[in-house]
This record gives structure tokens, sequence and C-alpha cells, in this order.
């Protein structure tokens, strides 16, 4: 497992409150939520990057 990252994040009540309630209707943590749609957010825009290749963005298929 890759290590993770910590940082401060501020965000205001009404999103945090949003938030914890979409998290808990989806049975996870509000980190975890966080998490999840980061990680969506960034496989849909090909930002996600390549095993091996750290930091860099996952390279496009030019067939498809």
């Amino acid at each position: 497992m890759a290590a993770k990252k910590t940082f401060v994040l501020r965000i205001d009540e009404n999103t945090y409150a949003a938030l914890e309630k979409w998290a808990a209707d989806e049975f996870r943590s509000v980190n975890g939520q966080l998490e999840y749609i980061i990680s969506q957010a960034l496989r849909e825009a090909g930002r996600v990057p390549k095993a091996g290749k750290k930091g860099e963005p996952d390279q496009k298929d030019p067939a498809a």
C-alpha cells in the first residue's frame, strides 16, 4: 500500500454537513468519501499516474 500524505483542508460547515451525510449514505468515513471523490475525478480527467511513474499523468490511448 502506498504511503498516505496528510494535509489540512478547510471547508465550510454546510459543505461538510452535506459531505458527512453523503459518506454515511455510502457507509464511508468523511475521509474515505473524499478519497473516493478525488479518485473518481482524477480518473475521469485522465490524470491518474501509471503504476511506477509517480507524478506523471496517465497516457491516453490514442486508439481510443
